[in-house]
């Protein structure tokens, strides 16, 4: 009889849990080609679980293909060679290929406030009716945008005006905003390595773009060359992990004072999630001229599927938003405006951060500990700034980290080489640098870590 210690975890329904436990004993052989599975009743009572969890999991691994069932028999395990093969070998988007294993590539939501969220959202509904169904101001819902500013004020030292606030549908929406605002005759510069959608956003919006080096402490200024607008991110760089210290956003802002047709736009990613200490002054606050504009999301907080991102705009640049651009009409969904809008003003978006935050540290240090336990701890290398979902591992090894990464993929985990987010070439020692992100880990993933990387031994 199978046999699985299933622990109820926030996020991941029982079935979910039964169905990767089965799963992966398909993978590793445990479970062989044309085993009987026990009938949903037995395992059920043996599991002491409800017949329904047993059903959910066994109706997952039959739609993606890991067993099939014989009419008033049973289910068996299909072939795994069969599975493979059911596969195509080319992808034009190679990331949206289905992984059965532990992925690392990307964060994902650990939890969500459903039922603060959905009280909240029945309120609004009540209490505004038809209204909803209107228009919004072009910047975004006046509430949201006086709660934006309290939160901002409260949690990041920032004073601004709800004026100053527009709320867009999510970052991609403001990035292009930002190439139309600020004009495509000006040169951007992006960090390298980075977040590739900004330079693809950049080019497809018409606007020139410059790679901005970096050092151990963040962009270097004196590499700016011609640059007149640097698109930074200084709280938690993706994917160095690298918080820009003091010193250095302050020689940043010297750059920038140096010459008027220049701005920052200051991409406060990852900044709720400092572990230890309150996150640096923003950019923003440390301005004198009038010329950073700082740039933030609720996706990474609270989930993707919220896309409501906004922008500081410093008074004039506002003013010439409402003179150039004004005939937007504002891109965000009333009805989640709206309840965000509560969601901030009723104190939970703080509890909410406050809970992630102890949760993201204790699924940090367990993934750190089992790095620093496992069998290859004495090649592994760890860098990381107590700060953001994600960090870095430095390998040992005379892989290539085509090779590496290829290599893990066979053990069952996915995961990106630094080297793979340079758009030029790369540094010597960059190579061997796993890009670790770790938010969207269940138990059982770590589980299958702890199993892969404490067993092999031919790195």
């Amino acid at each position: 009889m199978l046999t699985y210690e299933l622990k109820k975890e926030r996020g991941l329904p029982l079935y979910e849990a039964l169905y990767r436990s089965i799963r992966q004993d398909i993978l590793t052989g445990k479970l062989a080609p044309g085993d009987k599975l026990p009938s949903k009743r037995a395992l059920a009572a043996h599991l002491k679980v409800s017949q329904i969890t047993v059903e959910g999991a066994y109706d997952q691994l039959l739609s993606e293909g890991y067993i099939r069932t014989r009419q008033r028999v049973g289910c068996f395990v299909e072939p795994l060679p069969q599975l493979l093969r059911a596969e195509p070998e080319n992808r034009a988007e190679p990331e949206s290929r289905p992984f059965s294993g532990v992925d690392l590539t990307a964060n994902g939501p650990a939890d969500f406030p459903f039922s603060v969220w959905s009280r909240l959202f029945r309120q609004v509904m009540q209490d505004y009716g038809r209204q909803l169904l209107s228009p919004l101001p072009n910047r975004g819902y006046g509430e949201l945008r006086s709660a934006i500013a309290s939160s901002l004020a409260q949690f990041r030292g920032m004073s601004v005006s709800a004026d100053q606030i527009l709320v867009g549908a999510g970052t991609d929406f403001l990035y292009n905003l930002l190439i139309q605002l600020l004009g495509r005759d000006l040169i951007y510069a992006v960090e390298e390595p980075g977040y590739d959608k900004i330079t693809r956003i950049y080019a497809a919006g018409g606007a020139r773009y410059r790679l901005a080096p970096m050092d151990d402490r963040g962009v270097i200024p004196g590499n700016l060359t011609d640059a007149q607008v640097l698109h930074i991110s200084p709280a938690h760089h993706f994917p160095t992990g690298l918080v820009t210290p003091l010193d250095r956003r302050q020689e940043l802002l010297d750059w920038l004072r140096q010459r008027q047709d220049r701005y920052i736009i200051e991409d406060d990613f990852d900044s709720e999630f400092r572990f230890h200490a309150r996150p640096l002054p923003t950019l923003q606050t440390m301005d004198t001229t009038g010329r950073v504009i700082y740039m933030n999301t609720f996706t990474k907080t609270l989930a993707p599927s919220i896309r409501i991102s906004y922008l500081v705009l410093p008074t004039g640049l506002m003013e010439r938003f409402s003179r150039e651009l004004g005939f937007y009409g504002c891109t965000g969904p009333s009805f989640e405006q709206y309840t965000l809008a509560r969601f901030l003003n009723g104190g939970y978006f703080e509890k909410h951060i406050n809970r992630m935050r102890k949760f993201y540290r204790n699924r940090r240090n367990r993934m750190i500990e089992l790095l620093r336990t496992c069998a290859y701890a004495s090649r592994l290398t760890i860098r990381e700034q107590d700060a953001g979902l994600h960090f870095l591992v430095k390998v040992d090894t005379d892989m290539t980290d085509e090779a590496l990464t290829a290599w893990l993929a066979e053990k069952g985990i996915r995961v990106q080489c630094l080297s793979s987010f340079y758009r030029g070439p790369y540094p010597e020692e960059v190579a061997g640098n796993l890009v670790v992100n770790y938010s969207g880990l269940s138990d059982g993933d770590m589980d299958h870590l702890a199993s892969v990387l404490g067993k092999t031994q031919d790195v």
